[in-house]
């Protein structure tokens, strides 16, 4: 049985008294609402990107075990986290990336057929537009918020202004101009967009031990992955070594 990093985070907020944590969702729902989030929630609660977990192809686990085509390290350690069903979430907390580097490593692997398409079209969606692999247009058509018709009647539409000479539009104003999308459903994207460049790191001393008495199958499962993140702390470190040397050479 695996204990995930933000689950063992999230074990101890349970712990809290009921009066803090009714102050806390109080507060937190007042700031997802400053930030228009409550409304997107509802609609995507179920498929938000950060708690998907990857699934590995047949041709996932054979790279993963042979690694014939020479990939990254990064990419096998993000492999590897996948095929121990690590949520989105926990990969990038586990690997101390950004939500923005992990969806980048997310599309790659779709893309080379290491990981299975996500069911559900708002997981593909977000990933490939917080990735900047999607423009704006194509996330909502990817999330079957628009057609491709839709979307060509948009970019028609803005061709027309721009040729009568009037003031241009971008391509939104022109979607929300036509009723296809509303301000607030784009607005919110393009903030998680922004927030996914921003580095996400719990503090250790606060997550709790993970449960002991796991079976043998699942101690060697979890040893390497701590090994694992031992080996990409490393990594950031000699990385953080290098930019303050460039630095002082500049």
């Amino acid at each position: 049985m695996k204990k995930n990093i933000f689950d063992l985070y999230l074990e101890k907020v349970r712990e809290l008294p009921l009066w803090v944590k009714q102050v806390m969702y109080v507060k937190l729902k007042e700031d997802l609402q400053k930030y228009n989030c409550v409304d997107f929630l509802d609609k995507y609660s179920g498929k938000l990107l950060a708690l998907y977990s990857p699934i590995l192809t047949f041709a996932g686990n054979e790279e993963l075990a042979r690694k014939k085509a020479g990939l990254d390290a990064n990419i096998y350690t993000f492999l590897k986290l996948c095929s121990a069903d690590y949520t989105i979430l926990d990969i990038s907390l586990n690997m101390f990336l950004t939500m923005e580097e992990t969806a980048k490593y997310f599309m790659l692997c779709v893309e080379q057929g290491y990981l299975e398409r996500p069911e559900a079209d708002e997981i593909y969606a977000m990933a490939g537009f917080i990735s900047g692999k999607f423009k704006t247009g194509e996330y909502f058509q990817r999330n079957k918020t628009l057609s491709m018709m839709q979307v060509q009647e948009g970019l028609s539409e803005q061709k027309k202004i721009d040729s009568y000479g009037g003031k241009h539009l971008k391509f939104l104003e022109v979607l929300d101009t036509l009723g296809l999308v509303k301000e607030d459903d784009y607005k919110i994207i393009f903030l998680l967009q922004e927030e996914a460049k921003k580095r996400f790191v719990i503090d250790y001393n606060l997550v709790p031990d993970a449960e002991r008495g796991y079976n043998s199958e699942g101690e060697k499962q979890s040893a390497e992955v701590e090994a694992l993140q031992e080996e990409n702390k490393k990594l950031k470190e000699k990385l953080v070594q290098l930019l303050q040397l460039v630095k002082k050479n500049v």
